[in-house]
């Protein structure tokens, strides 16, 4: 919806602006930061909630802490975290997430609508064809910005981990200390596995969105934009005659 509106608002606000994939880098990249502001909370509850799962259980094993969880569940995470640092807390690691999610959306975008314009126009509705395209968008995207996840992820559990002796301070703190802890190939680590759920995740969500415009026969969003034009720009005589 973001997408949709920001791409909108551009071609009507800037005059003379070309409708392409530069276009939806620009609008893609607005609605991904915009999407992980109304949902970033839940992002850091999920990740501490896996994390102390996890290294709860490492720590059992080696026999330095019980089995003892810090979060009950999502409810208490989410009061926990929020009285321990405030609406500040519920947005530990959000810099990174925005400098991740900016270059991703709007590659993401890119990609998928610079491959469709390549298709020709007898297979644009070939489901394989835009699973392929989606595919590939989700692909390149996750490459190029994955370093920031890493960031972002350590950033979110690092009030958990046992093994930090000073509290990070931010973004570029977090990130010498990965290189200088675990070197660069760190930066990179589960990229294969996150290739299992990304790639088909963008594919699919690509796809059925397009295949539910067509089947709610929602028009184009170039036809809408000319549509819209069109009709201000009629609608001008008169009210400057009234």
């Amino acid at each position: 919806m973001a997408y949709e509106e920001y791409r909108r608002w551009i071609i009507d606000g800037i005059p003379g602006v070309g409708k392409g994939p530069i276009l939806d880098l620009v609008a893609g990249s607005f609605a991904g930061g915009t999407a992980v502001l109304f949902t970033y909370p839940l992002d850091l509850v999920r990740t501490k909630l896996a994390y102390q799962v996890v290294g709860s259980q490492k720590l059992n094993i080696q026999g330095i802490v019980t089995g003892e969880q810090v979060y009950k569940g999502i409810k208490d995470c989410f009061s926990k975290t929020y009285k321990e640092a405030g609406i500040k807390g519920l947005y530990r690691g959000v810099a990174p997430s925005l400098y991740g999610i900016f270059p991703y959306a709007g590659l993401k975008f890119y990609f998928y609508e610079t491959m469709k314009s390549h298709v020709p126009k007898e297979r644009k509705n070939d489901i394989t064809i835009k699973l392929a395209c989606g595919s590939v968008a989700g692909l390149l995207g996750q490459t190029f910005t994955y370093p920031l996840d890493v960031v972002r992820r350590q950033m979110q559990v690092q009030r958990l981990s046992a093994s930090n002796s000073h509290e990070l301070k931010g973004t570029a703190d977090t990130l010498v200390m990965i290189l200088q802890t675990h070197g660069w190939k760190q930066l990179f680590s589960g990229l294969s596995l996150n290739y299992l759920k990304v790639v088909p995740s963008v594919a699919i969500g690509f796809t059925v969105y397009d295949l539910m415009k067509a089947y709610l026969r929602v028009p184009s969003r170039d036809d809408a934009v000319v549509e819209v034009v069109t009709s201000n720009r009629d609608s001008q005589p008169s009210t400057l005659h009234s």
